[in-house]
């Protein structure tokens, strides 16, 4: 059973990742012209604006305690696909900014887990690596609201973006029921994505884990 101190580190990890993951959505749309995110106070780095209790704490939490991947998300940063700069395709460089950036994170993290990595600040930094890839993989599942749908989105005719319009209205009920309902196969697909990832940043640092 994981120790307080652990749940501890772990909401500190999640708050930082999360934080810059959603806050790059923000600069994203703003870069490309749309203003949205900051006319609703999003385009920050405070995290008490990006905070979703169950998506950014409750279900974190609840699988670190039952020994599963951990993974997650926050509040979606509003944007208007009809605002930004090259439609579809900026939409979808909205999108994936926040995942990708939580894949960077990890890497940076390997890199820092690997000069440091014993101890409390090593157990830390395992930690954020596998989190932030957690995030990265979760998030880019192509199903409305995760991010990975506005990749679908670019992709797919117009008769499946209608459908994922239409989805999206649901947003953390289609979550929640993919989480409750697929549980076991989404915690099998997360770790083997994880397990991947970590493995191609041992080979790109020449290490052996």
């Amino acid at each position: 059973m994981p120790g307080v101190l652990e749940i501890i580190f772990l909401l500190i990890v999640i708050l930082i990742s999360m934080t810059i993951h959603e806050a790059m959505h923000a600069y994203v749309g703003y870069w490309l012209g749309d203003d949205t995110a900051k006319q609703e106070g999003r385009l920050t780095l405070n995290p008490i604006a990006h905070i979703d209790p169950f998506l950014t704490v409750l279900l974190p939490v609840l699988l670190l305690l039952s020994g599963g991947p951990i993974f997650g998300g926050a509040k979606p940063v509003p944007f208007n696909p009809g605002r930004v700069k090259y439609g579809e395709f900026g939409a979808m460089l909205v999108g994936i900014a926040g995942p990708f950036t939580n894949l960077i994170l990890a890497f940076i993290a390997f890199g820092f887990y690997i000069f440091f990595g014993s101890g409390v600040v090593g157990n830390v930094l395992e930690m954020a690596v596998r989190v932030n890839i957690g995030f990265f993989v979760f998030n880019m599942l192509p199903i409305p609201p995760l991010d990975g749908s506005r990749l679908l989105y670019y992709l797919a005719p117009d008769a499946v973006r209608r459908v994922m319009a239409g989805m999206e209205q649901y947003g953390i009920i289609i979550i929640l029921a993919v989480v409750l309902l697929l549980g076991q196969l989404l915690s099998a697909y997360m770790l083997g994505a994880i397990n991947f990832f970590v493995t191609i940043f041992a080979n790109i640092f020449g290490v052996v884990l």
